[in-house]
């Protein structure tokens, strides 16, 4: 994304890169960059909405002219937001790594704009969480929903521009190229959505393990693999990756970085300086002196295409299986 980074270990957007503290904890143990825990397009819209809904209830305040709404609204909105710029401008003063704003949208309404107060706050690129669920009946241009807030956001700032996707497409590796092809300058895949579990004695619904698992991290490593070498930007890998071996992995898949935030939860934050340890080692024990000499190696296995090489995959291994 045009960053300077001191070494492929990003800190994704969590509590833990919600205040300042945690923020220096988390470059005191290696991260090269935070991103900011999102702030939700609901977060601004839907305390907006209730604030008008409490003012319209006293004449002293609401008086049915435009006017008055427009005043609440843009003041509850920058208030809102208010917090999320300060942190920007306080974690700038206190770190020497990039520091990424987040926004976590599903639309493309007017929260765009205030992307442009994150770069004035001096942050110096912003992921886009595209958090689009295919859950979602009503949305009948899915994908298309990708494309309308990506071009909005680009045309108000000029820092970098990354997006944060779902493995949710019907075509994964036309569409993840295509958005490549938008001017965004990284994309990190994937995000997670809220994982369902049922209790039985309850007979109700419950959530499963909000943290990521080590056996996540193969989806991440096929399409950073098979889309390495044919996107217009940068990948950064995200889920599944809790030690030094997946970092690792991921680099060899062709991914530029990786981001990490369960293991930090499980581990504390000085499992980035163990991890950034056991890619140490690695590199060492291969005589690597750059990340550059082998990242994306792995992915040339896949060709000129990628779905015959995994047709073939399939066929060799599940044939051995009796």
């Amino acid at each position: 994304m045009g960053l300077e980074l001191k070494n492929p270990v990003i800190a994704g957007s969590s509590g833990l890169t919600g205040t300042l503290d945690s923020i220096k904890k988390l470059e005191e143990n290696g991260a090269a960059a935070v991103v900011l825990k999102s702030i939700f397009e609901e977060e601004i819209l839907l305390d907006v909405t209730q604030h008008v809904k409490e003012a319209k209830k006293n004449p002293m305040i609401y008086s049915g002219l435009s006017e008055t709404l427009d005043y609440i609204d843009l003041h509850i909105r920058e208030d809102n937001l208010e917090k999320f710029l300060q942190l920007i401008r306080d974690a700038k003063k206190a770190v020497s790594i990039p520091v990424i704003g987040s926004i976590n949208c599903i639309s493309n309404e007017d929260w765009t704009h205030f992307t442009r107060k994150m770069e004035e706050a001096g942050a110096d690129a912003l992921e886009l969480n595209l958090f689009l669920n295919t859950a979602d009946f009503k949305d009948k241009s899915f994908e298309k929903a990708y494309f309308r807030i990506i071009e909005k956001v680009l045309a108000v700032v000029k820092i970098p521009v990354a997006i944060k996707v779902s493995k949710y497409f019907t075509r994964m590796g036309l569409s993840l190229k295509a958005l490549s092809e938008t001017g965004v300058a990284g994309m990190v895949m994937f995000n997670r959505f809220y994982t369902p579990d049922i209790d039985i004695e309850k007979m109700a619904l419950t959530s499963a393990n909000m943290f990521s698992t080590r056996e996540e991290q193969y989806e991440t490593i096929r399409w950073i693999a098979i889309m390495s070498g044919r996107v217009n930007c940068d990948l950064a890998a995200s889920t599944g990756i809790h030690t030094g071996d997946e970092v690792i992995k991921m680099l060899l898949a062709g991914a530029s970085a990786v981001q990490v935030a369960s293991t930090l939860y499980k581990n504390g934050p000085d499992q980035i300086s163990r991890m950034l340890q056991g890619l140490n080692n690695w590199m060492t024990d291969k005589n690597f002196e750059s990340l550059d000499q082998f990242r994306g190696t792995v992915a040339k296995a896949y060709g000129d295409d990628p779905a015959a090489f995994e047709r073939m995959q399939f066929m060799k291994h599940f044939s051995e299986i009796r």
